[in-house]
């Protein structure tokens, strides 16, 4: 056999693996006293489009980050106090972060660390107006418990670029959807 097949079958075997002890690693927390509950919700906004898309169903692990941490690039669902509804985003700034506005003349990118954030798409968040003055309040060294949130539009959705930094407590758990199965990005919005 040639190395490609070999790396190829490995590949295989790594994800087989991973499928048949992840159910484990979502459904066992820490703790014996408590298990992690989930729900499927369906998604009803395009933000997340095209990671997830409207109508889309998708499963949530309610309480996780009460046994996991929260991690850049989770898809989280959000309790945003201005909707019935929780919200679905993803983590692109954690405590210890550097958040940081950069003017490109046409606008002001993002910074996380020095680094252009940027969508799934790879194309760069640009913010101005409200949004700008909103981040603008945040810019510096992302506090304790304190998380940025992020639609896929890259001009800003309902999302930190409009109601600012999130509190912990108000992530309500991770979005488990297969990209996040490969990558260890997950969750929702």
């Amino acid at each position: 056999m040639n190395k490609g097949l070999y790396a190829t079958l490995a590949i295989l075997l790594a994800v087989l693996i991973l499928l048949i002890s992840l159910p484990d690693r979502i459904t066992t927390p820490k703790t014996e006293d408590h298990l992690i509950q989930i729900e499927e919700k369906i998604v009803r906004g395009n933000s997340l489009s095209p990671l997830i898309k409207p109508g889309q169903t998708v499963k949530v692990s309610l309480n996780y980050y009460n046994y996991y941490p929260i991690e850049r690039g989770d898809i989280v669902l959000y309790n945003y106090a201005g909707n019935k509804d929780p919200l679905i985003k993803i983590i692109k700034g954690i405590p210890g972060d550097r958040l940081e506005l950069e003017n490109i003349g046409s606008g002001w990118n993002i910074l996380i660390n020095g680094e252009v954030v940027k969508n799934s798409e790879n194309r760069p968040f640009l913010v101005s107006g409200n949004a700008y003055k909103m981040l603008s309040l945040y810019e510096g060294v992302i506090p304790e418990s304190a998380y940025l949130l992020l639609g896929e539009i890259v001009s800003g959705t309902l999302d930190s670029t409009r109601f600012g930094l999130v509190h912990k407590s108000d992530i309500l758990g991770k979005v488990l959807h297969l990209t996040s199965l490969f990558f260890s990005v997950i969750y929702l919005s």
